[in-house]
């Protein structure tokens, strides 16, 4: 059997061309057992998962939570906001603490960028890097490109944009390290306030017009903006970001060919995106939820091989 290059998840960053494509088709056979009857497979019957999640998430826990239960793992579920990190434990007496019960893998959300790697370095099991902070949400990436594969064929050749909050997005970069990897061509579109100062240096595109942006791509993914993790005012009003930056059904019926309209969720609806633009025939985002799943448990099934 083939096998991953790495032990842990952490980033795209760290994973090779080769790793992301074993991924895909372990996820291609796991998504042939999501559309059975019977959905689950014994794959991980003796290994003890910890989901510990130090910032607030719906779909990322779920899809995982679910994952894991699809491949028999047992799973045990950690929430900082009832835990005694409120009463000052330190992250690795908290990871150390749920590691004594004898966890195999840790899936871990972190505020703070870096707390994975910061992990993989104490700790014996293996670690699935479920976001930190503005840094890399891989699994999302995955389940991104894995989902124009499967719209468009193949991810090399084709053109992606990734628009709005750059700057806050710990998706934008994975999915520009995913998309690179597997020979895409990415550009970023936004206001000027919310691309980074540097980003250029990454090797992609900039576009202020959002336009120009929609009729150069194949495949636009939007971004929400992050105003829980914004210290201040990037852009007058929400109301002045959706007249320059919101996509809706008369944009995308007016570029004169079809796109594919992506949204890692949750979106925000009259903000980035119009609801007949977030359900209309362009949207493949429902699919990326479903093929979350898929992707998930292919990772989990790779690193559970890699002791």
């Amino acid at each position: 059997m083939q096998e991953l290059s790495v032990r842990h998840l952490l980033g795209i960053k760290d994973i090779t061309p080769e790793d992301i494509q074993l991924i895909f088709e372990t996820a291609d056979n796991f998504k042939d057992v999501l559309n059975r009857p019977i959905k689950k497979v014994p794959s991980l019957r003796d290994i003890t998962i910890a989901n510990v999640f130090f910032e607030n998430s719906t779909r990322t826990r779920l899809s995982f939570e679910l994952a894991e239960k699809r491949l028999s793992a047992d799973v045990i579920n950690f929430s900082s906001s009832g835990s005694s990190v409120k009463k000052g434990e330190t992250l690795l007496d908290t990871v150390n603490n749920i590691l004594a019960m004898k966890v195999d893998m840790i899936v871990m959300r972190h505020s703070s960028p870096g707390a994975p790697h910061f992990l993989s370095r104490h700790i014996a099991a293996n670690i699935v890097n479920a976001g930190d902070g503005t840094h890399e949400h891989p699994t999302q990436a995955l389940l991104d490109t894995f989902s124009i594969r499967e719209k468009l064929g193949e991810v090399a050749g084709k053109k992606v944009v990734i628009i709005g909050d750059i700057l806050h997005s710990r998706v934008a970069l994975s999915n520009i390290f995913a998309l690179q990897k597997l020979g895409a061509e990415v550009m970023v579109c936004g206001p000027i306030t919310l691309l980074p100062k540097y980003i250029k240096e990454l090797g992609v595109k900039v576009e202020l017009n959002i336009r120009k942006a929609l009729e150069w791509c194949d495949v636009a993914n939007v971004l929400r903006i992050q105003l829980e993790r914004q210290q201040m005012k990037y852009f007058p009003s929400l109301r002045e970001y959706t007249l320059y930056y919101g996509i809706n059904k008369q944009i995308l019926d007016s570029l004169g060919k079809e796109i594919v309209l992506m949204h890692p969720g949750p979106i925000n609806r009259g903000v980035e995106l119009s609801s007949d633009a977030a359900d209309s025939h362009h949207s493949i985002i429902l699919n990326q939820v479903e093929n979350g799943v898929a992707i998930r448990m292919a990772i989990l099934y790779l690193l559970a091989s890699k002791k």
